[in-house]
C-alpha cells in the first residue's frame, strides 16, 4: 500500500512522517520517531501501557489509533511530561511513593494520571479508580499509584493557590 505523508506534533516538536494506512500511532512514535517511552503491550487496547494524551488532554490508546487519523494533530508522550528540566509532580510522586516498579506500565499510568490531574486536582478515590482502570499494573496493584496521584494532586492544588495569589 502507498504511504501517506502526515504532519504530527509530538511533545511540541513537529514531524513529517510517511505512514502506511494501517500503521498505528504507537508504531510511528516508537519505530519512526524513536520515542520509546510509550510501551507496546497487548496491541488490543486492553492493557493501557501505550497511553498517550491527545491535544485536549484526552487519553489515547496509541496501539488502536491509526497514525493517519492524527495528521495535523498533537500528542504528548511520557517524554513530554517534564516541565522544563524538572519532573512533573506526577513523575516525582511516582518515584517518591514507589509507584515505579518494573516500569513497563509506568508511562501509561503517568499519562492517565496526568490527564486526570489536568482537569481535576481534587480527585476522589472513585475518580482515581476510574482514571487508572484502563492501565494494568501487575507489580503494584495500583495502591502505590493511588498514593502517588493523591500526593501529586496536593502539589498541583498548592500551585494553583500560590499562582492565584501572585
Amino acid at each position: 500500500m502507498a504511504k501517506q505523508l502526515i504532519a504530527l506534533t509530538v511533545n511540541g516538536d513537529p514531524y513529517e512522517v510517511a505512514v502506511s494506512p494501517h500503521q498505528t500511532l504507537l508504531e510511528v512514535m516508537r519505530d519512526s520517531l524513536n520515542l520509546t517511552g510509550t510501551k507496546r503491550g497487548c496491541t488490543a487496547g486492553s492493557c493501557g501501557v501505550c497511553t498517550v494524551n491527545g491535544e485536549q488532554g484526552e487519553v489515547i490508546l496509541s496501539c488502536l489509533a491509526l497514525a493517519v487519523e492524527w495528521d495535523g494533530r498533537s500528542v504528548t508522550t511520557v517524554e513530554g511530561v517534564e516541565e522544563g528540566n524538572e519532573l512533573h509532580p506526577i513523575q516525582k510522586s511516582f518515584l517518591e511513593h514507589g509507584a515505579v516498579q518494573c516500569g513497563f506500565c509506568t508511562p501509561g499510568l503517568i499519562m492517565s494520571a496526568k490527564a486526570l490531574l489536568d482537569v481535576n486536582t481534587s480527585p476522589s478515590e472513585t475518580d482515581i479508580n476510574e482514571a487508572m482502570a484502563g492501565v494494568i499494573c501487575r507489580c503494584t496493584g495500583h495502591i502505590k499509584v493511588k498514593k502517588a496521584i493523591k500526593e501529586a494532586a496536593s502539589v498541583l492544588r498548592e500551585r494553583e493557590v500560590n499562582h492565584g495569589e501572585s
